[in-house]
């Protein structure tokens, strides 16, 4: 839910170049399942989205903030791939 400008100066801040999402008006949030009506907030996640667009691997709440977790969840998706194309 956070403005581009902010989304643009945190993935600075990590180190990040994959694109995050902006989802000002909480469309998004909405949709997934992770906006709080009593708050007004959404919880924090990282979505892993492979080639195909589908998700893969999906990181909620603190642990959404350290991006060790999509890094290990691509290594995983890169592995399986690599694993399926060596077997006869």
């Amino acid at each position: 839910m956070d403005s581009s400008p902010a989304n643009k100066r945190f993935a600075e801040d990590i180190k990040v170049s994959f694109p995050l999402l902006s989802d000002w008006k909480r469309i998004t949030t909405k949709e997934y399942g992770l906006y709080n009506d009593t708050t007004g907030y959404g919880a924090r996640a990282t979505f892993v989205v492979d080639k195909d667009g589908k998700i893969q691997h999906v990181e909620v709440g603190r642990t959404a903030i350290d991006p060790s977790g999509a890094y290990q969840a691509c290594d995983l998706i890169q592995k399986r791939k690599t694993d399926a194309t060596k077997k006869p």
